[in-house]
């Protein structure tokens, strides 16, 4: 789970509901996370309120500062809890690549190699 979690409303009150929802959506995105970065992951969360000309609009933006890393995801939808679904997915997709990129591969060749020298073969 990400421990470290800010949650700040910009023009914009926020509930109890809104908070849980927004913890619940932050805490699934920690199976993508890399095990060496669950510890040190931060998430800083801003909901705001924008009034447009055309009725208002809710804006959800997400800070997952990472180590050697800060992935960013923003959206904005008339329904706060449908903008902070699609940020949430949006991150989904970063922290999936993030995780590519930071571990190593190792086919099945090189597992063999290992399991033989763990078990004194090799």
């Amino acid at each position: 789970m990400i421990e470290h979690r800010d949650i700040d409303g910009v023009k914009y009150d926020l509930d109890d509901t809104t908070k849980k929802y927004v913890n619940k959506k932050m805490g699934k995105l920690d199976r993508y996370l890399p095990r060496h970065a669950r510890k040190s992951v931060r998430a800083d969360v801003k909901l705001k309120e924008v009034n447009r000309a055309n009725g208002n609009k809710y804006e959800a933006e997400v800070n997952l500062e990472l180590p050697g890393k800060t992935l960013n995801a923003s959206d904005s939808t008339v329904n706060m809890l449908a903008a902070i679904d699609i940020v949430e997915e949006k991150l989904k997709n970063q922290l999936k690549k993030y995780k590519d990129e930071r571990t190593e591969h190792s086919g099945k060749r090189n597992l063999v190699v290992r399991l033989k020298r763990r078990l004194g073969r090799g």
